[in-house]
């Protein structure tokens, strides 16, 4: 009966995902490419946000390199995650013509998730994820990031935690992005995360 719950919640997870994804979503189907800490993270992100600033203008609200890359020590997958709030993340018109100017793809939106919108690029590669100013997944983020950039333990346990993960095969990237999510709360447990209470 648990192997059943189980394929039909991983059913369920798919079907979400490919519900979230514009355009084709191929299959990994392999284990997550994590490498070793690049010095050249920072500046990649500084010259993103300089590009990003210039198609966006007074639009940017907040604009912050988040994700692994964004800690010093930490291994990662070879991808600079970047946040971006605006105004109204659900206002499309707002944003997503201007970034796809620039070069920037718009792939996933998720309107029951805080209004998540993640744009990608390539050369270097890049997820900006985008939400509405003041939304509380940004501060939950950040917190994570600055907690893990000041803690080498959480770091380090983190790193073991992804590199353990990364090892096995993933039909999909999110996939190993859920995994994680564990460790992810123990941490952010530690850095005095409060969760929302859950909907009654």
């Amino acid at each position: 009966m648990e192997a059943n719950h189980d394929e039909a919640a991983a059913a369920e997870r798919d079907a979400e995902i490919a519900r979230a994804t514009i355009g084709d979503r191929p299959e990994l189907n392999a284990p997550i490419t994590i490498v070793e800490y690049d010095p050249a993270w920072p500046d990649q992100f500084s010259s993103l946000a300089e590009t990003i600033r210039g198609a966006l203008g007074d639009t940017v609200r907040l604009l912050e390199h988040g994700g692994s890359t964004s800690v010093p020590g930490l291994p990662a997958k070879p991808i600079i995650d970047i946040v971006l709030a605006v105004r109204d993340s659900s206002d499309e018109s707002t944003y997503v013509p201007q970034l796809e100017e620039a070069g920037f793809t718009l792939r996933i939106r998720e309107p029951e998730w805080y209004e998540h919108r993640v744009l990608k690029q390539v050369n270097p590669d890049v997820n900006l994820h985008v939400f509405s100013e003041g939304c509380r997944e940004i501060e939950k983020m950040l917190l994570f990031r600055d907690w893990v950039r000041a803690h080498p333990e959480d770091r380090d346990r983190y790193a073991a935690e992804k590199r353990r993960l990364g090892a096995q095969n993933w039909k999909y990237v999110q996939h190993y992005a859920d995994a994680k999510s564990t460790v992810v709360e123990e941490i952010l447990a530690r850095a005095g995360w409060i969760p929302d209470e859950p909907a009654s």
